[in-house]
């Protein structure tokens, strides 16, 4: 119930500062013209990022009004960290959102943000290996810490580039991850690290949802680098809080797999953000460029120039999403190879099935072989989409 509360703040807050924030933009003209490798041609604003930092503090504060939460705020030095970490992120991506910052700037402030987090402990702490703990150094620790943090930053911020897609892929990643930090509680007892990964997790769903009204197709705000860089961050302080910090022992091992779990599911629920992050830096770096630099060569622009509509685009990402996640989460719920693996199989057919045949290919069969009657109106709209 206490996190059920922090979606409905965070989504609530988040919700209502967007509306003010679409207004102030559009009044003052703070929106950028369409660039090449954009997918819209309207001009459209950039600063739905700063209505969702709004909900992540609005959030904050209620968490610390609630006494259940009391726990996560008793390390000052690490909450000051976070916060400073947050709004250090927040203010750089205003900044590019307005004025396109330089790239080197804005990777010197993420690297910022996630050593001062590993600075004052939110870092891999050790890394699970069947029922053991493997321990690295210091050292390492902090290295390890802060190249996932930029790793998963980059990531979620790489693959906005479409009406929803990132806010509705980290709704459901973070979803998952929610519903299995929670049932992690059950089972190993409510430990700080976990509350502080499902309370981010949460935070994460909420803005999500508040925001997700103005972001679907077709988009009256972008979340810009200010949301998709608070997004990767949350989701990877969740994530790193759980993945380091947790002793695979105390769970039930009954299967081998499930000791993983911890490592599996981040991956698992970032696992097209991931994909395309790895295309689009080896696809760069073979060009020469920049692993930085700007294209139209991401997956969802492929998927654009294969056939398939934004929607259809934004769907598929949903899709392979919810069944990579949704199989991982089984490993752990159930205990168990098989349901997991019918879900893995049967999803990943679907997912397969729906991404090499877009729709429209699809729906023009149908009607060639009399199955499907198209009325004028259907006829027209299908030729504007």
């Amino acid at each position: 119930m206490h996190f059920l509360l922090i979606i409905l703040v965070s989504a609530a807050s988040c919700g209502a500062v967007s509306w003010f924030v679409l207004r102030f933009a559009l009044k003052h003209g703070l929106y950028a013209e369409p660039r090449s490798r954009d997918v819209h041609s309207k001009p459209t604003p950039r600063l739905g990022g700063v209505a969702m930092f709004s909900g992540i503090v609005a959030a904050t504060g209620f968490a610390i009004a609630l006494p259940v939460f009391d726990p996560l705020f008793v390390d000052k030095k690490r909450f000051l960290a976070m916060a400073a970490a947050v709004l250090l992120i927040a203010v750089v991506g205003v900044l590019d959102d307005l004025f396109d910052l330089d790239w080197m700037i804005k990777l010197g402030a993420q690297l910022a943000a996630a050593g001062l987090l590993a600075w004052q402990g939110v870092q891999v702490l050790s890394v699970p290996f069947g029922d053991t703990l493997v321990l690295v150094s210091p050292a390492m620790n902090m290295v390890l810490t802060v190249f996932l943090i930029v790793l998963v930053m980059n990531a979620i911020n790489f693959v906005d580039g479409m009406d929803g897609l990132v806010v509705g892929v980290a709704l459901i990643a973070s979803a998952v991850f929610l519903i299995y930090t929670l049932l992690l509680a059950m089972e190993t007892g409510n430990s700080g690290a976990i509350m502080l990964a499902s309370l981010l997790a949460a935070m994460t769903v909420g803005v999500c949802i508040g925001f997700l009204p103005y972001n679907w197709h077709r988009a009256k705000m972008f979340m810009g680098d200010t949301g998709a860089l608070l997004i990767g961050l949350l989701m990877a302080v969740s994530t790193i809080s759980v993945t380091g910090q947790l002793n695979p022992g105390a769970l039930n091992q009954k299967l081998v797999l499930a000791s993983y779990i911890p490592i599996i599911l981040p991956v698992a629920v970032l696992a097209m953000p991931l994909a395309d992050f790895s295309l689009a830096v080896l696809r760069r770096i073979r060009a020469g460029q920049s692993p930085f630099a700007a294209d139209r060569k991401h997956l969802h622009h492929r998927l654009l120039d294969y056939g398939h509509s934004p929607v259809q685009v934004v769907a598929i990402f949903y899709l392979w999403t919810l069944t990579i996640s949704l199989a991982c989460l089984l490993v752990f719920t159930t205990q168990s190879y098989v349901v997991p693996l019918i879900v893995m199989v049967a999803g990943g057919l679907l997912c397969l099935l729906v991404t090499i045949v877009p729709f429209a290919v699809f729906k023009d069969a149908l009607v060639r072989r009399g199955l499907l009657v198209l009325n004028t109106k259907t006829k027209h709209r299908s030729e504007q989409q």
